[in-house]
């Protein structure tokens, strides 16, 4: 793939982010089927959860690849929160766990209503601590990357935690399959990825939009439907893109929901994130391989509570 096949360009603002010679790197390969990719900057390292072969792996500047999980619960999304401690959402473990700095992993979310999780996907954590996360049902309908059981809940939503309680409570239960999850750079806006139709070509692939009051979401509506596969894993940047990891690669949308650029992955992208020390590395999980591309835009960051 020559550099011109890699970059589609529809937007002036997506050349600027982009720059005038962007370039793929690649950084690590040989995964089974790379996602949850999370920059950790208290460690200048870039974490990824290798599913099929239950571990986060890493990678950083000075050290390269490495192991930093394993067995990892076939962890799924990685966040950091505001202490800087790592969120994993656990497919085979159900659950949400928090690694403390001292390396102890503390359950954040395992239950609702008296029945377990289904397979936490993906999870994103708010200025005030608060922890929102997806439930869909894809540890149910892949054993090999999950647990094959029945679910003990009766449909797929979307939790907040409390951050001092750890009081669990639905904030949207409107989705078919909702997977990736992030706030918009203000926090005003929570988008919800849906993507049902890795099940059927006739179920959603889009990403929806919420007004954030509160502990509440009001307004849902329609940001953008990704084709030809589905969004996965997102992050917003400074200005209010919303960089979208789907099956040929990243889609760029901006904050009207206009798709502004295309970046190709060699093989499927599932998620990304940014990083180094100005944001504005962006960092793909690809299946087998872990990409970074530096930009000329940085990746947003939660206004401080």
């Amino acid at each position: 793939m020559t550099a011109v096949e890699q970059f589609e360009i529809f937007d002036d603002e997506f050349q600027r982010a982009i720059g005038p010679n962007p370039k793929l790197n690649l950084l690590v390969d040989g995964l089974a089927f790379a996602e949850g990719v999370c920059w950790i900057p208290d460690q200048n390292k870039i974490i990824v959860s290798d599913i099929p072969n239950n571990r986060i792996v890493s990678w950083n500047e000075l050290e390269g690849f490495d192991i930093y999980r394993e067995p990892s619960g076939c962890a799924n999304g990685n966040t950091v929160d505001n202490e800087g401690r790592v969120l994993s959402c656990l497919t085979r473990g159900r659950a949400v766990v928090r690694e403390e700095h001292d390396g102890t992993m503390i359950t954040i979310a395992d239950s609702f209503n008296g029945g377990k999780l289904t397979s936490p996907n993906d999870v994103a954590v708010k200025s005030d601590g608060s922890i929102w996360f997806t439930d869909p049902d894809y540890g149910f309908l892949h054993p090999e990357l999950g647990h094959g059981e029945m679910p003990e809940q009766d449909r797929n939503r979307v939790f907040r935690v409390d951050p001092e309680t750890l009081d669990i409570s639905v904030v949207s239960e409107d989705f078919d399959k909702p997977n990736g999850i992030t706030f918009s750079t203000d926090e005003s806006i929570l988008y919800v990825g849906d993507t049902g139709r890795t099940h059927g070509e006739f179920r959603p692939h889009q990403l929806m939009a919420f007004d954030v009051r509160g502990n509440r979401l009001e307004n849902p509506r329609l940001f953008a439907e990704v084709n030809p596969y589905v969004p996965d894993g997102f992050r917003s940047d400074t200005d209010g893109n919303i960089w979208v990891a789907v099956g040929d690669g990243v889609q760029v949308f901006s904050p009207a929901g206009t798709l502004m650029g295309k970046i190709h992955t060699p093989e499927v992208a599932a998620n990304l994130s940014f990083g180094m020390s100005d944001n504005q590395t962006l960092f793909i999980g690809a299946t087998s391989s872990i990409w970074s591309i530096e930009l000329n835009i940085a990746g947003a960051s939660r206004p401080q509570s």
